[in-house]
């Protein structure tokens, strides 16, 4: 599943290329999680100002409203000066004065929704839940550390409900608690200031390495310029069960924790 890296570094790799484009048709194919909200005809003519990225959701702000695009559990985008024919996963071409934009989607798990504003419902029901952003300054530790006091269920749990600070999926959530040596079955409320710091230093550090690194490609993940990524190769525990661990050479395990597997090493993460 695309995770914030992965969507971070789609952004990257088209912004530059659709922005002060104009609109000049899209094309849906079979449904998707949620209707666009809005006739695609109605978005001919309108001018694309920006790309953002807020949590898993990138953002393109019109000169009237915007589009929020979601990648799903296997979707990718494609920002090409045009397209094939679409195929039966191809669920969306927006096609720009300065190319096509193109969602892929074998699950369809994907989203195009229009909104007239981020404030707006239409929006808000799709981001008004998330949390705290970790890369752009806003991620204060003493206010993470009081929002963890308030959660008593497992750390990793905490992390991927995104409520306290969104975008740290399965990947970097075992990643990031392996760097602060907690153990992913750690009470969130009982963690120490300390390792509270810990942990809010390695979410930061282990996110940025992987937008460095173009994202983990461990399927079929591209940015919009069909480029992988190279973040799962220097993993230090995610898919590495029974691997032994680069810094203490005791094999990592793996366990379910709410339905997705965890890895972790028994010596160096305490609980």
């Amino acid at each position: 599943m695309p995770e914030l890296p992965e969507v971070e570094v789609t952004r990257r790799s088209f912004v530059d290329r659709i922005v002060s484009s104009t609109i000049l048709d899209l094309r849906l194919g079979k449904p998707l999680r949620w209707p666009l909200s809005i006739s695609a005809q109605s978005l001919v003519g309108r001018q694309v100002l920006a790309v953002r990225r807020r949590g898993k959701y990138l953002l393109l702000d019109l000169d009237e409203g915007l589009l929020l695009l979601h990648l799903g559990m296997s979707g990718s985008l494609n920002f090409s000066p045009s397209q094939p024919v679409a195929g039966p996963h191809d669920h969306m071409d927006l096609v720009t004065t300065q190319g096509v934009l193109r969602l892929h989607d074998p699950r369809r798990f994907g989203a195009v929704v229009w909104a007239p504003s981020e404030v707006s419902p239409q929006a808000q029901k799709l981001l008004g839940h998330l949390g705290v952003e970790p890369l752009d300054g806003g991620f204060d530790v003493a206010e993470f550390g009081q929002a963890l006091k308030k959660r008593h269920a497992a750390i990793k749990q905490v992390l991927l409900a995104g409520h306290e600070v969104v975008g740290v999926g399965n990947i970097y959530a075992s990643e990031s608690l392996f760097m602060a040596g907690i153990r992913p079955t750690a009470r969130a409320s009982r963690l120490s200031r300390p390792r509270v710091a810990k942990l809010h230093a390695a979410i930061i550090q282990v996110l940025t390495r992987a937008v460095q690194q173009g994202g983990s490609s461990l399927k079929d993940f591209v940015n919009a310029e069909g480029r992988t990524g190279y973040f799962q190769l220097e993993a230090a525990v995610y898919g590495r069960a029974g691997e032994p661990c680069r810094m203490c050479h005791t094999p990592i395990r793996s366990m379910l924790q709410g339905q997705r597997t965890t890895f972790y090493c028994p010596t160096c993460q305490k609980p």
